[in-house]
C-alpha cells in the first residue's frame, strides 16, 4: 500500500473511531429517557409490557456495525483498541458530568440544579453498568466475528456480522438491565420487558445494517484493493 493510501486508510479509521465513541458516550448520557415502540401491537410478558426501550438503545447498535466494519477492514487489534478507547471516553465523560453536577447554578441559569441532577445524576451508575455489559459485549462480538472469519476464509460476511451481534446483543442487553435493576436504577418489574423488547429491537437493527455493512467493506476493499481476507495494517 502507497503512504498516501496509507494515510487515507488512518483517516478513516479515526472517523469511525469517532463515530464508535460519539454512538457509546451519547447512549449512556441519554438513556433514562423511555418510548413505546409498537411495532406488533400491545404485548405483555409475565405482565411486563414489552417494546418500552430507553432511548440510549438508539445510538448504541451503532457501536457494532463499526467494530465489525474495523475487524473486517483493519483487523482484531484495532477493533480492539476502539473498544477500549470508548470505555476511557465514557469514564472521562461522566467524570465531566459529575464536575458540572457539583458545581451550583446561579438563579439565572436556564437549567437549575434540581433539573441538572434529575437527568444526569444517575449517569454515573448507568456508565457503570453499561461499561460492565459493554466489555463482555463487544470483546465477545470481535472474538465471535474473527472466529467465523477464519471458519469461512473471509466468506459469508452475513455470517459472521449476523452471528456475532445476535450472541453480543443478548449478552449486552441482559448484563446492563440486570445491573440497573440491582443498582436500584430501574425495577425489577420492568426487567422481562425490557430484556426482550431491547434483544428483539437489536436483532432486527442487526439484520438491516447487514446490507450496510457489504456496502462500506464493498467500498473499502475497492478504494485499497483489498482481497476477501485482507487486512489494512496501519503499522502501529
Amino acid at each position: 500500500m502507497s503512504p498516501a493510501d496509507q494515510r487515507k486508510a488512518y483517516r478513516i479509521y479515526l472517523y469511525l473511531a469517532a463515530l464508535f465513541i460519539t454512538s457509546l458516550v451519547v447512549s449512556n448520557l441519554i438513556f433514562q429517557k423511555f418510548f413505546y415502540w409498537q411495532p406488533f401491537g400491545d404485548i405483555t410478558l409475565f405482565g411486563a409490557p414489552l417494546f418500552e426501550i430507553s432511548v440510549g438503545i438508539l445510538p448504541y447498535p451503532i457501536t457494532f456495525l463499526i467494530t465489525d466494519l474495523i475487524s473486517e477492514i483493519y483487523g482484531r487489534k484495532k477493533a480492539n483498541q476502539v473498544v477500549t478507547a470508548g470505555i476511557f471516553a465514557s469514564f472521562f465523560s461522566m467524570g465531566i458530568v459529575l464536575l458540572a453536577n457539583a458545581l451550583p447554578a446561579i438563579e439565572a441559569s436556564p437549567v437549575d440544579d434540581t433539573l441538572f441532577s434529575r437527568v444526569f445524576a444517575l449517569s454515573p451508575v448507568a456508565v457503570l453498568a453499561s461499561m460492565i455489559a459493554y466489555l463482555f459485549a463487544q470483546y465477545v462480538d470481535i472474538a465471535i466475528y474473527h472466529f467465523w472469519k477464519r471458519v469461512t476464509h473471509g466468506k459469508h460476511l452475513w455470517l459472521r456480522n449476523n452471528f456475532s451481534t445476535f450472541s453480543s446483543q443478548i449478552i449486552d442487553t441482559t448484563t446492563v438491565v440486570s445491573l440497573l435493576c440491582v443498582f436500584g436504577v430501574l425495577p425489577w418489574s420492568m426487567f422481562y420487558g425490557l430484556v426482550v423488547s431491547g434483544v428483539i429491537f437489536k436483532i432486527i437493527i442487526a439484520f438491516l445494517d447487514t446490507p450496510l455493512l457489504y456496502f462500506f467493506v464493498y467500498l473499502m476493499r475497492r478504494r485499497f484493493h483489498l482481497e476477501p481476507n485482507d487486512e489494512i495494517d496501519l503499522n502501529f
